[in-house]
């Protein structure tokens, strides 16, 4: 059986892939089916470490993304978009999979333009309470929809959809002991865990350096601000902390592993984060949450996921034009300080948590891929 992966563009929408394709493999072991190869096409590779762990081949097919604003780069990007769908179909002849499973974003457009032209059968997944351009065309002939809110079941069709929620790689799900002597933190001090993906958060690392004076006071802060932001906020801190016997509560980090985030959830009393697919592992943890939504992202999609965490009782929202240091501060306050309020949120958030959204859509991925290769 030949699996075929396809998506991209950010880790959102690459690593749930990698997710799904370790239940396979572990499906695959246990039930014995033979010969299950799987590849991944996609613009780039994105974690070339994860393809190979997986024995997932990878190919490059150029994709174009197709802009909510106006730019040249729309115009241009119609050209290789048009190139990948030619290139993608030869490749997917080539292969010619039994299944395909797409994640949607500008990435999977060709790959999944090319499996509709040769008939094979697809299978998609979307992350967002509100389904991207691609993920909407492709629910209407794909054989089966996986969605990670409720809310986006509307948007396709019923006799085809299911709630699974988000697939979590299992390395990143629930938290882990030893934060405390893993990031050299005090015992006793509450800690705020702030989130900005692995290229951070700018708006966010700025509030957070306005208020580092105050949050010292009370609070210990795990911070990762991303890999281009890491030297900026290291000095930048250090300035703002000169000479503060407290300096040491701030722990800034470029980029923090799956270990090192579970450990550190496992220490938090609040998380500050942006409303992607973070969301989930969040929500793994059980951790009251502060979410940020991004204000551009593609058809408001951070700001829907975030509401609909919070209609959950999972967490609190502040959209960016109301986002100020008091504000984000008052906010870290009351969650931390009325326990009332921080256990119902936790409570809420495992709730809202569906455990084994990777191995289902594992399961679907191989029933169809095997009733596939028998017809």
């Amino acid at each position: 059986m030949k699996i075929l992966f396809t998506g991209g563009g950010t880790g959102g929408h690459f690593y749930p892939i990698i997710a799904v394709a370790e239940e396979i493999n572990k499906l695959v072991d246990q039930e014995k089916i033979a010969n299950v190869r799987m590849y991944y096409f996609s613009d780039a590779p994105y974690d070339k470490e994860a393809l190979f762990e997986n024995q997932i081949t990878f190919k490059e097919i150029p994709a174009g993304k197709l802009r909510t604003y106006f730019s040249i780069q729309n115009f241009l990007d119609l050209f290789k978009t048009a190139l990948g769908v030619v290139k993608a179909f030869f490749a997917v002849f080539q292969l010619y999979p039994d299944v395909v499973f797409a994640k949607g974003a500008y990435a999977s457009f060709p790959t999944l333009v090319a499996a509709r032209i040769l008939g094979i059968p697809v299978i998609v997944h979307e992350s967002d309470c509100a389904p991207g351009r691609v993920t909407s065309w492709a629910g209407g002939f794909a054989k089966f929809v996986a969605v990670s809110y409720k809310e986006s079941f509307q948007f396709f069709p019923k006799d085809r959809t299911a709630h699974v929620g988000q697939p979590v790689r299992p390395e990143l799900e629930h938290p882990a002991l030893g934060g405390l002597e893993y990031l050299q933190l005090e015992p006793g001090i509450p800690v705020v865990f702030i989130l900005g993906g692995s290229s951070g958060a700018q708006i966010i690392n700025e509030e957070v350096l306005r208020i580092l004076p105050e949050m010292v006071k009370k609070y210990q802060i795990v911070h990762q601000v991303g890999r281009a932001n890491i030297e900026d906020v290291t000095k930048r801190s250090a300035l703002v902390l000169k000479d503060n016997p407290l300096k040491n509560r701030y722990r800034p980090f470029d980029f923090l592993n799956p270990l090192a985030m579970r450990m550190a959830a496992g220490v938090a009393s609040v998380i500050v984060s942006r409303a992607g697919g973070t969301i989930f592992e969040i929500a793994s943890w059980g951790v009251p949450s502060i979410i940020i939504p991004i204000t551009t992202s593609n058809n408001d999609h951070q700001r829907k996921n975030a509401f609909a965490y919070a209609r959950a009782g999972a967490c609190e929202v502040i959209e960016e034009k109301n986002l100020t240091p008091h504000v984000l501060l008052a906010e870290i306050d009351r969650i931390v300080t009325d326990l009332e309020v921080h256990d119902q949120m936790a409570t809420a958030a495992t709730k809202f948590f569906e455990p084994g959204a990777a191995k289902k859509i594992a399961e679907k991925i191989l029933e169809i891929g095997l009733s596939h290769i028998q017809k």
